[in-house]
């Protein structure tokens, strides 16, 4: 009346050493801080923050390797809600350089942070980029 079942359980826990790669949390921090850096340059390229943009560019090159694609499009967005998605933008990258122990991105971020609430405090500072 009973038949053992053949076949492995679909119920079963996947094997420990599959043949995929694994990224160890440096990687994944790595490549975590490149994409908030990217997503920082296209705001940074959009508000025309040239001197900022090579800083975040250079470092976004160092994570990935490559030269970061630069934002070709503008949307037209009003500055002050650009510098408000950049002072996010910035803040998401200090916390994962702070995490990863990246003090120059970790640098930079504090700067860009500082450099966008002043933006939306009050009327532009002379020398900020």
């Amino acid at each position: 009346m009973y038949e053992p079942i053949r076949t492995k359980s679909v119920h079963a826990m996947a094997d420990a050493d599959a043949d995929f790669p694994h990224r160890s949390r440096e990687e994944e921090l790595d490549i975590q801080l490149a994409g908030h850096l990217a997503a920082l340059l296209a705001v940074t390229d959009e508000l025309a923050l040239d001197p900022a943009a090579e800083s975040i560019a250079t470092q976004v090159a160092r994570l990935r390797g490559a030269p970061p694609a630069r934002h070709a499009g503008l949307t037209g967005s009003d500055p002050a809600v650009l510098h408000r998605r950049a002072l996010a933008l910035a803040g998401r990258a200090l916390v994962v350089a702070a995490s990863r122990a990246d003090t120059a991105v970790a640098i930079l971020a504090a700067e860009r942070m500082d450099a966008h609430t002043a933006a939306l405090a009050g009327p532009p500072l002379v020398g900020a980029h």
